[in-house]
């Protein structure tokens, strides 16, 4: 296993290393802030309303019902694990890490929350933001591409280091950006699961926007798998060869066809059904015409 594919087993001290307890603690005017040692690093008691929502996060949707079971849980037993946020200018803090722990917190009626604070810059916080959210699979597949978007757009890093620093192959950061070309509509369904990342990847080998979507629809209404919608999108680039069904002649059929062609000296078809049907003579010219004629005036 190469180095980068152990980065997100790690953790988020990849990108950070811990800062240690001989570091000077950070001086802010919150009142009644009690402090602890957890893992070399400052745990502070950070009055809720004083921390900020985090900027850079990717998640777009919140499991209301998981943090409410979150809620109740730290109704109890408190905040396991400190959230991790940094300081601000003006005395607050903003998330970096944790938004859930947050927001039920809150909902539990919490006044504070436990908190590393960290001095980072806007790319590190964002990229622990995202690193984090790809450790507990908490982002759809829509969610990571853009998070991967914007951290080649805010902070100028190419899909090589994207990669590098989540963990992840070039290639799959690649794929992920390759879903925000998809229809708007086709990424909606992506979005809200209806479509799956492996259905939205066998899509991609579609040129035209419209078919993508009408076959992005078949698939969600069809329930296909992901393999189904890849062999549909095959068929639609390469369309396989029809056979010809060839016909089941009768033995006796097909010797009256030898008798004849070999009599009249031109092509003949019998298609014959249960006893009934027609004889095809095809002549090649008038003089052929004019020997059938000719055959079918003696046979009379």
């Amino acid at each position: 296993m190469t180095e980068k594919r152990k980065v997100l087993g790690r953790g988020l001290e990849t990108l950070l290393p811990s800062r240690t307890a001989t570091q000077p603690p950070i001086h802010t005017s919150t009142s009644g802030a009690a402090t602890a040692q957890a893992q070399g690093e400052t745990v502070r008691h950070i009055p809720v309303e004083l921390i900020d929502h985090n900027p850079y996060q990717t998640r777009t949707h919140v499991d209301e019902v998981g943090l409410a079971e979150l809620a109740a849980s730290i109704k109890t037993s408190g905040v396991v694990q400190p959230i991790t946020v940094r300081p601000e200018a003006n005395g607050r803090f903003q998330l970096i890490a944790g938004e859930r722990r947050w927001l039920a917190s809150q909902r539990a009626g919490k006044t504070t929350v436990p908190a590393i604070v960290r001095h980072v810059s806007n790319e590190q916080a964002m990229e622990m933001t995202i690193i984090e959210n790809l450790q507990r699979e908490d982002l759809n597949p829509l969610e990571q591409a853009r998070a991967f978007e914007r951290l080649g757009r805010e902070f100028g890093l190419t899909q090589e280091q994207i990669a590098q620093r989540t963990g992840k192959d070039r290639s799959t950061i690649s794929n992920f950006l390759r879903l925000l070309k998809l229809p708007n509509e086709v990424q909606a369904m992506v979005e809200r699961g209806a479509l799956s990342f492996g259905h939205a990847k066998a899509l991609m080998g579609l040129d035209s926007p419209e078919t993508i979507q009408l076959m992005a629809k078949r698939a969600a209404q069809l329930s296909l798998s992901v393999r189904q919608t890849e062999k549909l999108v095959t068929n639609l680039i390469h369309p396989p060869e029809k056979v010809e069904k060839q016909r089941e002649i009768d033995p006796n059929v097909k010797e009256a066809e030898r008798s004849m062609r070999a009599s009249l000296g031109m092509a003949v078809t019998i298609q014959d059904k249960h006893g009934k049907g027609k004889v095809v003579i095809e002549y090649a010219n008038l003089e052929d015409f004019d020997r059938l004629m000719e055959a079918l005036a003696k046979a009379n």
